[in-house]
């Protein structure tokens, strides 16, 4: 396993959710400094990863633009819980890899609730829009899935409702509860689920109208600039 994938899976399992933790513990306008701190820290498997190739600027850019339409996608929608961000982080993890999948999710993430207001809740986003990237990255880019239309459209409906939906949650539940019991977070899960479920069904379509054509563009670009993936998990 080469040193950017055991860095990533470090970052991912140790790193961030010590951080996570970490800003819970602080007063204050301290999300700042945490969603700082996650952006560092994702950056070092991201520039690992590209190391030993010597990447260009234009390949960085194009890493920035696809967060930038991530962010256009959840601001420009106007409907509330329906959004196409994580259809775009989506795409950047499926067409350049899951290190490229978490570095769009999280910034995105970040620079979207420019818009909508910085919170507490920010670095969960960041690292739950980064962790969808970094799964899809996984799963598609390496070929553990075909890229068809409908296999990506029901990989985003589940991993919106089961994964990235209930980690949003759970930022809720550790933010607004003095105790935990079942009785206490099963409802706030429950609270979530007609969020998830709409934030899924968005993604879904995304994927089944733009997800192929998008998919072909990105591909011509990383054929384009030489951004081809390194071998890993």
């Amino acid at each position: 396993m080469k040193r950017s994938r055991i860095a990533m899976l470090m970052d991912f399992l140790l790193v961030i959710p010590a951080t996570l933790i970490f800003g819970l513990r602080l007063t204050g306008r301290a999300y700042y400094l945490t969603s700082t701190l996650i952006i560092i820290e994702l950056l070092v498997p991201f520039f690992l990863a590209f190391e030993s190739r010597k990447p260009q600027a234009r390949e960085l850019v194009v890493l920035a633009v696809l967060s930038a339409l991530a962010v256009a996608a959840r601001v420009v929608i106007p409907i509330p819980s329906f959004k196409a961000i994580f259809a775009i982080i989506m795409l950047s993890g499926m067409a350049f890899g899951p290190e490229a999948g978490f570095l769009v999710g999280a910034v995105s993430a970040f620079a979207s609730n420019f818009f909508y207001g910085q919170g507490a809740y920010t670095p969960w986003q960041m690292f739950a829009y980064g962790a969808g990237g970094m799964l899809a990255g996984f799963l598609f880019a390496k070929g553990r899935l075909p890229k068809n239309r409908w296999v990506m459209a029901a990989f985003g409906f589940l991993t919106c409702v089961c994964f990235v939906g209930p980690l949003l949650d759970t930022c809720t539940i550790f933010l607004t509860l003095p105790r935990l019991t079942a009785k206490t977070v099963w409802p706030i899960f429950l609270s979530g689920l007609p969020v998830n479920v709409s934030q899924g069904l968005c993604t879904a379509l995304t994927m089944v109208l733009f997800g192929n054509p998008l998919l072909e563009k990105l591909d011509r670009v990383k054929v384009l600039y030489g951004m081809e993936e390194d071998d890993g998990l």
